[in-house]
Order: C-alpha cells, then structure tokens, then sequence
C-alpha cells in the first residue's frame, strides 16, 4: 500500500509527457490546429498524422501501448461483465459518479474554473465515451480505439493544468497541481470501486470476480493514463481501503459542487419531460450515493419517489434471481441504462455537438440479447 506521504506527494505532480507537449503547442501557437487533427485521430490501428507537431507525435508514439502486464484473459473477462452489465455501469455512472467527483471540493473547482469542463452535457458524454471505448472488445488492441482516448485524455488533463496555473486563479502552493495525479487516482476509484458499490445499492448482483476483473481494466487504464502504478492498488480489497481512506474521506460541502450537481440534475430531468416525474432523478442519485454526500451536494429529498426508487431496487434484485428466464426482468434491470445509451441520450444537449459512439461489437452484442441501446441508431449529443 502506498504511505500517506507519498498519497500527499501526488497532489504536487501532475503529467510530465502532456505537459511538456502543450508547453510547446501554447508557445508555438498551434493548439487550434492540432485540436483539429486530434478530432479525426480514434483509432488504435490509425497512422500517426504526418501533419502533427513533432512534440505531439512523440508523445503518441511513447504512449502507444497497454503496459506489459496487462493480461489478455482478463480484459476479456471484464468485457463479457460489460456486455452483460454495461447499461447499469452507465446508470451508475449517470445518478452517482458524477456526483461522487463533484463532491471533491477541490476537484470541484478546478472544473467550475476551467471553460467547458464545467458543462454537464460535456462532462457526461465525455466520460460515457471513455468508458465505452475502454470496454470494447480487443480495446487496446488491434481494431481498437481506447489508445487514442487515453492519449487525447491526457492532453486534454495538461491543458487544463496549464490554464489554471497560469490564470492567477489557482494556488498551486496551497492547493496542489490542478488535475493532479492524486486527482486522477481519486477518479479511477470512483468510476470503479464506487460504481460496483452503486450497482449493488440499486440491486444489480456483482460477482468479486467480476468486480475484481472490472477494476483490473481500470488499472490498466490508469497506467495508461500516466498515473505511477505504485499508486494504485493492486487487488480490490486495497482499492475499497483506498477508496474510503483517500476519497470518501476528501469528499465535503462546497459551493461549486452543489451548483455542479444542480446543473447535472437539471441535465437528467429533460430526460423526463412533463412534471409527472419531477423528483425522480434526485431519488436515484440519493439511492446510488452516501445520504451525506446527498446533503453537501443539496440533493433535493422526495418522500415519495424515495419509496418508489427503494422499492424498485428491492424489485430488481427479485428479478435478477429470473434475469436469465425472464424477459421483463431484463427490460426492467437495462431501462435505466438505456436512458443514456439509447435515443435518449439525444435530449442531453445544450446546443453543442459532441457524439458519443458505442463500439460495433458492443452494439451487436446488445442487440443480440435485446438490450434497449442497441435498438436505436448510435446515440449522438447534436
């Protein structure tokens, strides 16, 4: 396990290789241009543009791999896990991830200063899209297009580092370097850890192999992101510690987290017009987090559709003992997961066009077993 000092280290060290490349495109001048060709850049197997900056080819070529221990068994594990869960990974990401990151007060911050970051719509389907294309089939092999995402992640990590630090508007003696590597940690182990958590809050039954084979992916992916593997824990049980020692422990009130998370509430509530299921959205996330980070978040309370969510787990998890025999019991468990994979997902936008796609073999095997994502045309913010 990692010393609390070196923990407190991380707050101080941000992405050498990133940063070193958008120091060189900011001073140079080319950030738009290389955005530009960054946008068509998706694929693991796709030629390196002739037309980028040396700095930024280098960068992509040193961080063009999986790390070496990364086994291919269980990766492929983890997807058959994702293929079967997928839609209540995206629920859970949807109703209490989001939240849990908002309710780093520092964390909070640094997206509320940051332009863009701070749209919800953004965040979400950023995020989506990560996750999507990290649990693809062969994701970080040939046919891929996690590599790119990582890589494009980073960068865009560097330059956020690089506006706060640079705007006046971050004390980095007192506060850390924005976007930290002790950030990032936090962040893994709440998409990870902390969504196996809320999936089992909202009845979905999670084998440990199966959430020991998720995390793995994670800690793949953390690597990949830069993150000092010395850092992340190896099993999940010290993950779960780390989680409750670093994150849940760091999680607190603050102004910028609570206008976050009402910003992300309104987001899910278009997704319900009408007032008849005004409330819901709050219910959920209120089921799938810790009441106290609820309250610091000011979550709103419904007596009413608190009932109706708590009882809805309690039905799921009577249905997932017929998940198997049951066709109803499968609509019931992917419907809320449909609601961000699906053709609802077209009701998240404030006018900014961000596409997410869900990987071919994803989508095929979901429409094989009739999940409801894969019955729309690839969902797309427009």
């Amino acid at each position: 396990m990692t010393s609390t000092e070196a923990l407190e280290a991380l707050k101080f060290q941000g992405d050498p290789q990133a940063d070193a490349v958008i120091a060189d495109l900011v001073a140079s001048g080319r950030s738009r241009a290389v955005n530009a060709v960054l946008a068509h850049f998706r694929g693991n197997d796709q030629p390196i543009p002739e037309e980028l900056p040396e700095s930024v080819r280098a960068f992509l070529i040193a961080t063009d791999n999986p790390p070496a221990w990364a086994d291919p068994r269980r990766l492929a594990r983890a997807y058959e896990f994702f293929v079967d869960d997928g839609v209540h990974v995206a629920s859970v990401l949807t109703f209490g991830a989001m939240v849990n990151c908002y309710a780093q007060p520092r964390a909070a911050r640094a997206l509320t200063l940051t332009h863009g970051l701070n749209q919800p719509h953004r965040r979400l389907s950023e995020t989506s899209q990560f996750v999507l294309s990290m649990m693809g089939r062969d994701a970080f092999g040939t046919g891929g297009g996690f590599v790119p995402a990582v890589q494009k992640t980073r960068l865009i990590h560097a330059a956020v580092r690089h506006l706060l630090t640079t705007s006046g508007r971050w004390d980095v003696a007192a506060d850390g370097v924005p976007v930290c590597q002790q950030d990032m940690l936090g962040a893994l182990l709440i998409f990870s850890v902390q969504v196996i958590e809320g999936m089992r809050r909202i009845g979905i039954s999670v084998t440990e192999e199966e959430a020991e084979d998720y995390y793995y992916v994670w800690r793949v992916a953390g690597e990949m992101l830069g993150i000092p593997a010395s850092a992340v824990p190896e099993s999940l049980a010290e993950a779960r510690d780390l989680s409750a020692t670093l994150v849940e422990a760091a999680y607190g009130p603050s102004t910028e987290g609570a206008a976050l998370t009402r910003d992300l509430l309104a987001l899910y509530e278009r997704l319900f017009p009408g007032k008849v299921f005004d409330g819901i959205i709050a219910a959920m996330v209120r089921q799938v987090v810790n009441p106290e980070v609820a309250d610091w978040m000011r979550v709103p309370r419904s007596r009413a559709w608190g009932r109706v969510v708590r009882t809805g787990t309690r039905l799921v998890r009577l249905a997932e003992g017929a998940e198997d025999s049951s066709e109803l019991a499968e609509a019931v468990l992917d419907r809320a997961g449909a609601l961000l994979l699906g053709g609802s997902v077209r009701t998240l936008t404030t006018g900014q066009s961000t596409t997410l796609t869900i990987p071919t073999d994803l989508r095929e095997r979901w429409a094989a077993a009739g999940k409801c994502p894969a019955h729309s045309p690839e969902p797309t913010l427009t």
